[in-house]
């Protein structure tokens, strides 16, 4: 199992060389300079200073770990349906599709017994790009975070909304749901995994395994329900490129099939640990991306006024 895993993760590593590829292909006719000011400095910094959305038409450049977002909107701090989380962070932004998804999974949330609706963690920076802390991804306003917790008001005020906190689901290290999982739980994720427009949802494996164990009809939509560290204290919604965007770079489809027994072998990878590989090769120190890294246009987004 050892071994699978390491294929696995060389698999995805190539996957996403090939991303980068396909970006800076698809990019060089607009190739920008970099700028002197922006070289030598980290691309998250130069992000994370930017308090707004790009005065440019919305555009996802790159990929979902490495690229930009033209044009972002800030989804409103309330909905009818929805609350943005911990505004300081001021991560609310996105490419509108991604808004208009969040309107309508609000919705069928808040028709849900005990549900008012959803709230909504991390999307995007107002311009995209690396953050200063956490996710690798969420930089095309296309990845947006759902609490798993239960909205039973939206009147939360700001300062509560930074003190609040989402409930984690799993049990026995996410080998298992807790009782803190519902039906709704898997009614929302189905819900949210049935839309055309989503890529990929991530999850802890033990919602996986449940929700595979507990659904009767189709199943077609387990196939975008991917099992991953962590999340279980909210699922990862991720939104394909859209069609008209030529310097988006979609991930890989999901294998084909609905997943079920991958996420069985994550849960007894958990609860029997395989011993560890001599030979695996050490993991290298994280390296923050330059602005040379990014697709040529993310120059441009950030010196847009």
């Amino acid at each position: 199992m050892v071994r699978l895993f390491l294929i696995l993760g060389m698999a995805a590593a190539l996957t996403g060389c090939k991303s980068d590829q396909q970006t800076q292909s698809r990019v060089s006719s607009h190739s920008t300079e970099v700028p002197a000011a922006m070289k030598g400095v980290e691309a998250r910094r130069l992000f994370a200073a930017k308090p707004n959305g790009s005065a440019q038409s919305p555009a996802p450049y790159g990929g979902y770990s490495k690229g930009c977002l033209a044009g972002g909107v800030q989804l409103p701090e309330t909905g009818p349906t929805w609350q943005a989380m911990r505004l300081s962070r001021n991560r609310n932004w996105a490419y509108p599709e991604t808004v208009s998804y969040i309107r309508d999974l609000s919705t069928f949330a808040a028709r849900q017994p005990g549900w008012k609706g959803l709230y909504v963690g991390d999307i995007s920076q107002p311009r995209g790009g690396p953050m200063m802390t956490g996710h690798r991804s969420h930089q095309l306003g296309l990845d947006m975070d759902i609490w798993m917790l239960p909205p039973d008001r939206l009147d939360l005020s700001v300062a509560e909304r930074e003190s609040i906190s989402s409930v984690s689901m799993r049990r026995a290290g996410g080998a298992f749901v807790n009782d803190k999982w519902t039906r709704q739980h898997h009614e929302i994720l189905k819900a949210a995994a049935s839309d055309p427009r989503v890529a990929r949802i991530f999850v802890f494996p033990g919602a996986k395994v449940q929700m595979c164990n507990d659904e009767k009809g189709d199943r077609a939509w387990l196939r975008k329900i991917r099992p991953w560290w962590g999340h279980h204290y909210h699922f990862h919604v991720r939104l394909k490129c859209p069609s008209d965007a030529a310097g988006c770079v979609d991930q890989a489809a999901p294998p084909a099939g609905d997943g079920c027994a991958e996420a069985e072998d994550w849960v007894q990878n958990i609860l029997n640990p395989p011993p560890p590989d001599p030979d695996a090769p050490k993991p290298k120190p994280r390296q923050e991306l330059q602005m040379a890294d990014l697709p040529r246009q993310c120059v441009n987004v950030l010196q847009s006024q």
